[in-house]
């Protein structure tokens, strides 16, 4: 199933993570040795892979292949979408009894370190939210922690062959502790999916695109289509008093909006076949936070 591994990833993690600590300082992270201890023990010999290290028939009919990143299904898990306002896939969430799991995969240069980089931004952002932060250690290297009075939510990024991926782990107050069930499964994700960064070139830090699987598209497809029909009935509803009909029962005032701003739909991954083959506001306004 998988095959050589570039020479280079090994090393890649442990010079990222040997890094002086630099602007990450300020935050009480581990030492380099213990960054060391953890980047080069089991982690940095497994997972993410990239599609060139693997079999890609065999990977794509065992993970959600999303285009630039085929993911592993937590047992029992729900696959939510979230879309921008233009149309287009933004995100695509593994959805749990314990939280919600977000893998992304970014364009990066050809040297380590942008992981780094993006986690002393993040952890600046999220203390301007008035979140407290942590930096600690996992298998991958760093790992960022906010927390609020509502919400965890932890960061883990791992750099790659120019891609990087960044998993975003939110689950309410309290449950997003290194040891707890959500992370244990966030980390088994990582360890198992796979980026497919193509020859295109891409802006650094750019999320690499996604592409919904066809029977996803379809759900999603036939979801937009019961919300338009559902605002078409209420619009109805609302204008048949002024055409001297008898008054009909308004619909209530959570009907969803023929055309959302943003919408999401959640498809249990029992109904769904993965086929063979810039963001703005503050970090916790983007998570829903």
């Amino acid at each position: 199933m998988f095959g050589r591994r570039r020479k280079d990833r090994g090393s890649n993690v442990e010079a990222a993570d040997a890094a002086p600590a630099g602007d990450l300082d300020a935050y009480d992270e581990p030492s380099d040795e213990e960054y060391d201890e953890y980047a080069t023990g089991s982690a940095a010999d497994s997972g993410p892979y990239d599609i060139d290290e693997v079999d890609e028939e065999t990977v794509t009919a065992s993970r959600l292949d999303l285009g630039s990143v085929l993911v592993p299904l937590p047992a029992g898990g729900q696959i939510q979408v979230e879309m921008a306002p233009n149309g287009t896939p933004q995100n695509v969430h593994l959805v749990t009894q314990f939280g919600r799991i977000t893998v992304s995969a970014y364009a990066a240069p050809k040297s380590p370190g942008q992981w780094r980089e993006v986690a002393a931004e993040l952890a600046e952002t999220l203390r301007n939210d008035k979140a407290e932060v942590s930096i600690e250690s996992g298998p991958w290297g760093r790992e960022l922690h906010g927390r609020t009075a509502n919400a965890d939510l932890r960061f883990i990024g791992v750099d790659g062959f120019r891609w990087m991926i960044r998993c975003v782990v939110a689950a309410p107050a309290g449950n997003a502790g290194a040891d707890s069930e959500l992370v244990g499964i966030a980390r088994s994700v990582i360890s198992g999916t796979v980026v497919r960064r193509g020859s295109e070139p891409h802006p650094v830090r750019t999320p690499l695109p996604i592409v919904l699987p066809e029977a996803l598209t379809r759900q999603l497809v036939a979801a937009q289509q019961q919300q338009q029909q559902a605002a078409a009935a209420q619009q109805q509803q609302q204008a048949a008093p002024q055409q001297g009909t008898a008054p009909a029962q308004p619909a209530p005032r959570t009907a969803p909006s023929a055309q959302p701003t943003q919408q999401t739909q959640q498809v249990p991954p029992t109904q769904q076949t993965p086929p063979r083959r810039g963001e703005s506001g503050s970090a916790m306004q983007q998570l829903g936070f």
